[in-house]
This record gives structure tokens, C-alpha cells and sequence, in this order.
């Protein structure tokens, strides 16, 4: 069969960084093709030469053995490109079909767009109302709405960038079940992702970048995840190991916390109690949107916490902001890395000053310590294997994978009491994963408290001592992670709240 896409000696460089080095590959009409690599490998360069948001410095493009040199999405929409981002860019405040139209070049009118989202969501089995408004959808359902939108276009070749970061398992077999009927259909699927099992499970092939140059490739299906990630890295991968260690006394205590979400389409918390010990990882599982921005805003200070208490060691933390709470060592690293945890626009040293002033000693009398300062990022680049040029680089040219590893470097080598995550290895290759997740347990062995709320149940399960389940604004009893299946997993994520799960 003919390729439907052949790229041929693409390359691309930024200034200190070759992104793509004389990269080739084909996708055949309805095959489901997964682009792998670690975090900086060039998977998104790449992806976004094909839809047109960068433009190639060498090697060309060709569509059904036609040159295809796309100016910009528009084109390649055109052309018969598709593509779902990682990141949602849809109105909270529209419905289904309102954003759906925005990202139209000509849509129709309202009630005939309204019917065909109906239709088109219904035959792939992802049922989506047009005139709900998205600002109370799940995560889950915001993603139908960006597929939806692409295949209202007719795509031939769809692209997925991280598609089931924020779904359930339940959602992950709908999504599965969609593309295989696309690609039985004839449409080709550009897939990447860091789940090497669900690759294993859905992709038909396999390319693998290293260092902005294709290394390998492989049948997904007939290779094993650890050796496709050994690929990506070059090298053996560790596997994360918990010292032996006890608990010692409680750093981190919250009692009958309610407190109402400042958004419109948040998640208010209700009456959340529970304790982290020195030495302990606390796991927090739960689809998005239940609460885990709350809780992580209300635990640095960001939100207050007018119903229940705080406390952190015998320390009412209610009346402290994030400053005086980083000082006493209560420290915590968002979900949104880009714009939250780091400022977009400024240097990684910059953004090292940003939460590392206090502990760090970056300041002294009003001044700062540009030196030291700069000596604290690059310990950070260093330590985490930040792939970046320099410090002096501004926090938007990382790939979202490294820019993932400053920040939770950040907050780390800054030996915090109790560190409070959302989400640790979001969208982080399995080498990097590994080498957070160890972090974190090197900090719970040095007598931290670690408390990391999480939407990867794998991850919960391999480094959490005790796990509780946070839905519609209500945590689960903690329970000992050891022993724990997923079918009680299962309940608590479904709202068992204040009660024993039994055993099955």
C-alpha cells in the first residue's frame, strides 16, 4: 500500500538546539503509527511541521505522493490534517457547539451544526451534547468535544498529542474503540504517548526519536515496554525503589476542610480530613476536575481556608499566604507547569528566584543573588536532566516534559518538610517518570511528607504508602496502598467516601 504521509529529511534547528535532524518516516492509510521518544526527542517539532505550525528548514513533505508544504493549520486542514492537542483550547464559558464552530472555517448554521455533532459523535461512540456547556464537562468529555471537531472535517490523518493523560480506564477503552473504527475506515493516526502499554495496545508501528533523529522502530504489539523505552533513552531503565524506612510524626494535618472553588466550573471541597507523616507518601487518585486544584491551592496558601484547619506541625497554616508557608518548609508544585509553576516568559534562572528565594538564600536585604541565583538552576538542570541550552532560556522553549522536570527539581533540592504535587509526571517520558517518582521517594526516606495527587493510578500504586480517592470534592478514608486491587480502587474512585471498602 502507497503512503498516505512520507516526510523525508526533515529538519529543523533553533538557536543552540537541532530539534530534527534529517528525520524520515511513512504512515500508510489506516494505520495507527506511534511517535515515541523522551522529552525534547523532537516529537512535537515534528508534529507541528506536519499541521503547519512550523515551517521545515530541509527535507520535504509529500500528501498521497503529492508535495504537501503546509503555510499554517488552515492548510493543513485542507489538506486533510487533523490534530488533538495535549492541551484543551476550548471557551469554559461556550457550548459543545459554540466552540466547535469557533474552530471552523465556515461553520454551518447553528441547528444543522448542533445535528451533525449528534450524528458524528453517536456513529464513534462518544456521545456529546451540543448545547452543554463545557465549563461543566470532565475532562473526558472536553476531549470528545476536540475530536468531534476534527472529524467533522474528515481527517485523513489524525493527530494525538497525550490523548488519555487526563481519562479514566473507562474512557481510555471509548477512545480505543474510536480509533480503531478511524483506522478501519481508512484514516491514519499519528499517536503520542508516554503509556508504553497502551502503545502496545493500540499502535500498529512504532518510530522512535532520540536526540531529534529516528534510532529505531518496532511492531508495538510484538515488542515490551520496558525494551521501547530503553530505546527512547539508550540505555537501561531504572526502576524506582523505596528505602526501608518508618513513619515518624505528623507534618501535614487537615481537618473538616470545606471551601468553595473560585471558579464557576471548579470543584468546591467538602470537609476533607487527613494527615501525612514524616517519611510517608500519601497518594491522592481521581479524575480530573474533583477537586485537585483546590486542594493543592488551599495546602500553599493560594486559596484560603475559611472552613476546617490546616496545620502543619502544631502551626495553624489558615492565616499563612504561599510565601510564609515556603518558608516554614510547606512547598508545592501545580499541575499547570506553564503559566502556574513557571512564567512563561522568563528565564529558567528566573524562575528558579521565584520560589527558591527563601530557602535558597537568593536574596539578602531586598537584593538579589543573580549568581547564586543562576547557580541554584543550573543545580536543577543538572540534578533533573533539564534538556535545555542553558539557564538563560526562557521557560516556553522546554518541551513540556522538561520544563515538568525543572519545576518538581525546583521544589525538591529545595529539602522541603512537606511537599504537596498535582500530577509529578505529567507528560514525562518513562525515564524521566522514573527518575521523579525515585525523587520523591528519596525525600519521604529523608523524613519529608510527601503528599502527590494524581490521575496515573500506576504511579499512585508504586509510591504511596497510603491512598485515598478524591470525587466531587470529597476525599476517601486513606487506606495502606499494600493489598489494595482495582476493583476497591475502582469504589473509591467512584465515591466510597467514609467507609470501608470491602475486600472482594
Amino acid at each position: 500500500m502507497s503512503p498516505l504521509l512520507s516526510l523525508t529529511g526533515l529538519t529543523k534547528a533553533y538557536p543552540g538546539v537541532v530539534a530534527n535532524d534529517d528525520v524520515s518516516l511513512s504512515i500508510a492509510p489506516g494505520e495507527i503509527h506511534a511517535l515515541l521518544g523522551e522529552n525534547g526527542a523532537g516529537k512535537s517539532t515534528l508534529v507541528k511541521m506536519i499541521y503547519g505550525l512550523v515551517k521545515p528548514d530541509a527535507g520535504q513533505m509529500q500528501m498521497h505522493g503529492t508535495e504537501f508544504a503546509p503555510g499554517d493549520p488552515r492548510a493543513a486542514r485542507a489538506a486533510g490534517v487533523g490534530m488533538v492537542f495535549q492541551h484543551f483550547s476550548l471557551f469554559d464559558a461556550l457550548t459543545v457547539a459554540e466552540n466547535i464552530a469557533l474552530g471552523m472555517e465556515t461553520p454551518p448554521p447553528m441547528r444543522a451544526l448542533a445535528a451533525r455533532i449528534r450524528e458524528v459523535s453517536e456513529t464513534y461512540g462518544l456521545p456529546l451534547s451540543p448545547d452543554r456547556v463545557v465549563g461543566d464537562l470532565s475532562a473526558g468529555e472536553r476531549q470528545r468535544v476536540e475530536i468531534i471537531r476534527c472529524l467533522l472535517q474528515d481527517p485523513k490523518l489524525l493527530i494525538m498529542d497525550e490523548p488519555t493523560s487526563v481519562l479514566t480506564p473507562q474512557e481510555v477503552d471509548i477512545l480505543f474503540e474510536t480509533l480503531r473504527k478511524l483506522s478501519a475506515e481508512g484514516t491514519a493516526i499519528l499517536y503520542i504517548s508516554h503509556k508504553l502499554e497502551e502503545i502496545r495496545a493500540l499502535c500498529d508501528a512504532a518510530t522512535i526519536l532520540r536526540g531529534g533523529k529516528v534510532v529505531g522502530d518496532c511492531v508495538p504489539r510484538d515488542t515490551s515496554a520496558r525494551e521501547m523505552a530503553e530505546m527512547m533513552v539508550g540505555s537501561t531503565l531504572a526502576t524506582p525503589k523505596a528505602a526501608a524506612h518508618d513513619a515518624g510524626d505528623v507534618l501535614l494535618s487537615v481537618t473538616g476542610l470545606s471551601v468553595g472553588s473560585p471558579s464557576a466550573f471548579g470543584m468546591s471541597l467538602k470537609d476533607i480530613s487527613f494527615e501525612v507523616r514524616a517519611g510517608e507518601v500519601l497518594g491522592i487518585g481521581g479524575v480530573a476536575g474533583n477537586g485537585q486544584d483546590e486542594l493543592l491551592a488551599v495546602l500553599s496558601g493560594e486559596l484560603p481556608c475559611r472552613g476546617g484547619m490546616v496545620r502543619f506541625k502544631d502551626r495553624d497554616l489558615c492565616k499563612d499566604g504561599p510565601e510564609a508557608r515556603r518558608g516554614l518548609g510547606v512547598l508545592s508544585a501545580p499541575e499547570e507547569r506553564l503559566g502556574h509553576a513557571a512564567a512563561p516568559n522568563m528565564s529558567l534562572t528566573e524562575n528558579a528566584m521565584l520560589t527558591g528565594a527563601a530557602r535558597e538564600g537568593l536574596a539578602q536585604r531586598g537584593m538579589l543573588n543573580w549568581a547564586k541565583t543562576r547557580a541554584f538552576a543550573e543545580r536543577i538542570i543538572a540534578g533533573f536532566d533539564v534538556r535545555t541550552p542553558g539557564p538563560e532560556n526562557a521557560a516556553r522553549s522546554l518541551s513540556g516534559g522538561n520544563l515538568q522536570k525543572f519545576v518538581i527539581g525546583r521544589e525538591v533540592l529545595q529539602k522541603p518538610e512537606v511537599l504537596v504535587v498535582n500530577q509529578p509526571t505529567w507528560g514525562v517520558d518513562a525515564a524521566a517518570a522514573a527518575a521523579i517518582r525515585q525523587a520523591l521517594l528519596d525525600l519521604a526516606a529523608g523524613g519529608s511528607a510527601v503528599l502527590a495527587i494524581s490521575q496515573d493510578l500506576d504511579e499512585l500504586m508504586e509510591i504511596s504508602d497510603r491512598f485515598a480517592a478524591l470525587n466531587e470534592g470529597r476525599l476517601s478514608d486513606p487506606r495502606p496502598t499494600a493489598g489494595l486491587d482495582v476493583e476497591q480502587i475502582g469504589l473509591m474512585l467512584g465515591g466510597a467516601h467514609g467507609m470501608e471498602v470491602a475486600h472482594v
